[in-house]
């Protein structure tokens, strides 16, 4: 009889997080933090001396959320923070390769994305206009990374 591969991973903090099933007590804050703080993003091809980090880059979709939409409830600045947190376990990886693997890859996303907002008092999916505006920040703050230290210029960066 064939082995049933492993589709859990050990984290530091000792939790197996099931990536078939992820439940948000499977999910702890220290290991999305170390975690994405050790994920880079555009694939490392970014200027400098030391990789930028999924974790600085949700630093900064945060305090850009938080600007748009002033007087916002923290809830929802939680959840700018939180918004590539599943990249912690799966990585960051360019759209290039997410449509290359297809649906499953969104799929897994998803359950992850749950079990994380659900962890920290989050509904598993976030109404439709705060997921826009999340959406927005992040989209401002690519369009910045992309020409400040990912070598894009502005029309490469703005198709």
């Amino acid at each position: 009889m064939p082995k049933t591969p492993r589709a859990w991973q050990r984290m530091l903090s000792g939790r197996r997080l099931d990536l078939l099933d992820p439940t948000p007590m499977d999910i702890e804050i220290a290991d999305i933090a170390h975690g994405l703080a050790f994920v880079a993003r555009w694939n490392g091809q970014t200027l400098g001396d030391w990789p930028y980090s999924v974790a600085e880059h949700s630093l900064l979709v945060e305090e850009i959320f938080t600007r748009l939409n002033p007087g916002i409830a923290v809830r929802w600045r939680l959840a700018a923070l939180l918004h590539d947190a599943p990249e912690y376990v799966i990585g960051d990886m360019i759209s290039p390769v997410k449509s290359a693997i297809g649906p499953g890859y969104g799929a897994l996303d998803e359950r992850l994305t749950a079990a994380v907002h659900l962890r920290f008092g989050l509904p598993a999916s976030l109404p439709g206009p705060i997921k826009t505006q999340i959406k927005r920040a992040d989209r401002i703050s690519a369009w910045h990374e992309a020409v400040r230290i990912a070598g894009f210029n502005e029309a490469e960066a703005s198709r």
